[in-house]
Parts: C-alpha cells; structure tokens; sequence
C-alpha cells in the first residue's frame, strides 16, 4: 500500500488503546461505585458503549491488515489485532468481576440497613411490651382505686381525676400499638422484597458465568480447532 495508507493505520490504533485505557477507568469506577443499582446500570451502559466502539475499531484494523501488500506487514498487523482482543477479552472478564463484587457489595449495604430496621423494630416491639406492662399494671391499680372508693366515700373526687389520667394514658398506648402495626407491615415488605432481589442477582451471576464460560469454549475451539 502507498505510504499515506500508514496514516488511518497509526489513527485506528491510536483509537484502540484510547478505548482500552476508557473501558478500564470505567470498570475501576464500577469497582467502587456504592449504589445504588442505577447508577450501576448507568456506568454498564457507558462500558457497553465503549466496547462497541473498540470493537469496530479492531474489525477496521484487522481489514486494513488484510489489504497490506507485503506480506511482514501484514502478518505483523494481524498479530497486534490479536493481542487486542486478547485485551479486549480480558477488560471484559475484568467488567463481569467488577460487576459481580459492585453488586454483593450493594446487597451487603442493604442487608445492613435491613437489620438496622429490624434492630429498630426489636426496640419498638420492647416499647410495646413495656406499654403493655404499664397499661396492665395502670388496670391493677384502678381496681385497687374502685375497692379505695367504696371505703372512703370523702376521696372520690381525687379518684376521678386519677381514672381520667389513666384512662388517657390507655387510649395513647392504643394508638401506639396502631403505629406498630402498620411498622411490622413494612419490614415484611422490605424482607420479600430483598428476597426477590436476591433471587434476581443469583439469576444474572449465573447468566454471566454461563456467556463468561461459552466464550472460553468458543476461544479454545478457535485455537485449537481452527479447522471446525
């Protein structure tokens, strides 16, 4: 080939290990990414991107290599388009472990937050066993003012207003049972939703170890059987 066709040659690898050097600082960022599981989507989104680029960029090089004219040229070219999708390969492997350790990584922050909830609860449900003490312990004394009553007739009216507080403090641990309720309701539906998520992630792991494995059985079947 002429020796300006050296010009898209040096350009098209130049834009190969610029799209290496871009897809392996987004998977680092996808390593360290906290959550939640959209910003993860987001950074798998731009990856994917990135690799369709580098992608052609290698298809572009290896046909430019085809149509060199000397045969050293070619071959040299044909073996730095194989070394690049031996990286390419190994960025990819590299994104799926990043992917995998980025979601444990979330779901053990949830987990966490999820047993901060129920610590939460077990304080609750103790405040509710402790209200539920005192409101028994509130009815033990109004019997013990109705038996004072019918004894000393000239206390009734201190008796009254004694009833009257207690009966207050009654309807206030009522309502707070109500609240507790409707708190007990929410971390059920915090736990089956953590459930089905977690179902979901082991779903995906296994679909990524499955693509992971098949494209090693596909390279091995290249190397060694060229032929099939």
């Amino acid at each position: 080939m002429a020796a300006a066709a050296c010009v898209p040659v040096r350009v098209c690898h130049q834009e190969i290990v610029r799209f290496d050097l871009e897809i392996k600082a987004a998977v680092q960022d996808i390593r360290d990414c906290p959550g939640p599981l959209g910003a993860l989507t987001e950074l798998n989104a731009a990856v994917k991107e990135k690799f369709r680029h580098l992608r052609g960029r290698i298809q572009e090089l290896e046909q430019m290599a085809k149509e060199q004219d000397k045969e050293s040229e070619k071959q040299a070219l044909l073996r730095e388009v194989e070394n690049h999708k031996k990286q390419m390969l190994s960025n990819q492997a590299a994104w799926r472990k990043a992917n995998l350790a980025c979601k444990i990584a979330i779901d053990n922050s949830e987990k966490d937050q999820l047993l901060q909830g129920r610590d939460s609860l077990r304080q609750r449900k103790t405040t509710k066993e402790s209200l539920a003490e005192s409101a028994s312990n509130i009815t033990e004394s109004l019997m013990g003012i109705s038996r004072m009553m019918s004894q000393q007739v000239q206390q009734s009216e201190e008796t009254v207003q004694t009833l009257a507080n207690s009966s207050r403090t009654i309807l206030e641990a009522n309502e707070e049972f109500k609240s507790m309720s409707g708190t007990i309701q929410l971390g059920r539906k915090l736990i089956t939703k953590y459930n089905r998520r977690e179902l979901t992630d082991k779903l995906l792991i296994f679909l990524a170890l499955a693509l992971f494995l098949a494209t090693v059985l596909y390279i091995l079947k290249k190397r060694l059987f060229p032929f099939l």
